[in-house]
């Protein structure tokens, strides 16, 4: 099986050291590809060029038009993948197709959106004590931003990083889950079709212990996004400290979901239901605690334990199924351990 590259400075490569890692549907154990492994090296690299690329390359100095225009290419090169980049996605991250399918409509229209607010007028103005001067807010973009995404929404998570820097003029060092790198790359190559500078938006494969380290601890990194546990947020939030870098963290939670009384009953199960086993409950917004008022309560649990039973668990490319796998063995085991 050949080895998918990463993506850097405009070109595939294969990791310095030359590791590998093998990626596997979840549903099944089946090996979908084995994907190149990078090391501190490889990110020093993409850090190099994505520096070089802000400090001397077009894209910062790039006009907002014309910056949205690869934007609006991308997002159109994702509708006219969508139906392969959907199933590819439930293959690799196992969540059924139809929410497949909204992902990735989602993630085009994060483009789309992006390219339109950055050619709408932003500066503001303020009036000072001295009439002769003029007192004005211009944005800039930050510089070179790391972006670490996890493996629940791989390829709507990229989007969500991505458009937004790019957006406004970052050059972006994506480093996606280890379990999940294959959409984006299919991203990339949709980036590469669209013809994004060269070193603008880079593709960082690896563990996130050293490249994703490497990313939240340089000094040549102006920002560093992280979506995941809070425990690594932590560590990341500590390695950033040593150029005081711009800091973004969207962690682990346990969001209430709350009924009343006199709520409609049938919608408050429907909801209550979506809230934690959306995303086989793999969301870090996920209705984890479902806190009922007393009175509704006998009524309402025997209900809910009811219809949770006959939930459909399978492979998501079966149309029957309402809820895919988890999207590990290991991760099956910390949760059976809860």
């Amino acid at each position: 099986m050949k080895t998918l590259p990463m993506f850097l400075n405009g070109e595939w490569v294969e990791a310095s050291e030359g590791h590998t890692r093998e990626i596997f549907n979840p549903a099944n154990n089946e090996l979908l590809a084995v994907v190149t492994d990078g090391t501190e090296r490889d990110a020093e690299n993409a850090i190099a060029h994505a520096r070089k690329t802000f400090d001397e390359g077009p894209w910062a100095k790039m006009r907002a038009p014309e910056r949205a225009s690869y934007l609006f290419k991308l997002a159109d090169l994702i509708d006219a993948k969508a139906d392969a980049l959907a199933e590819l996605e439930t293959r690799n991250n196992g969540k059924p197709l139809r929410e497949a399918k909204f992902d990735v409509a989602d993630a085009a229209a994060c483009f789309r959106y992006y390219a339109g607010l950055i050619t709408k007028p932003l500066g503001q103005t303020y009036e000072v004590a001295d009439p002769t001067i003029q007192s004005m807010v211009v944005r800039e973009p930050i510089g070179v931003c790391g972006q670490v995404i996890p493996w629940n929404y791989p390829l709507l998570m990229a989007a969500w990083k991505l458009a937004p820097g790019l957006a406004a003029g970052n050059c972006c060092i994506l480093k996606p889950a280890e379990t999940t790198p294959l959409t984006a790359i299919e991203l990339f190559k949709l980036i590469a079709e669209a013809g994004f500078p060269p070193g603008a938006a880079q593709l960082l494969l690896g563990p996130g212990p050293t490249v994703g380290h490497a990313l939240a601890a340089s000094h040549h990194v102006d920002k560093i996004a992280f979506t995941g546990g809070t425990v690594t947020g932590r560590k990341i939030m500590a390695a950033a400290t040593g150029n005081i870098k711009k800091v973004t963290l969207e962690l682990g939670g346990k969001s209430p979901c709350i009924v009343f009384a006199d709520a409609d009953f049938d919608v408050a199960l429907e909801f209550a239901m979506f809230a934690i086993f959306a995303g086989q409950g793999e969301v870090c917004s996920a209705g984890s605690r479902l806190l009922l008022e007393r009175k509704l309560a006998d009524k309402f649990l025997p209900r809910l334990a009811e219809a949770c039973g006959k939930i459909i668990v399978g492979d998501g490319l079966d149309p029957k199924t309402e809820m895919g796998p988890l999207i590990t063995p290991q991760h099956l085991e910390r949760v059976l351990h809860y």
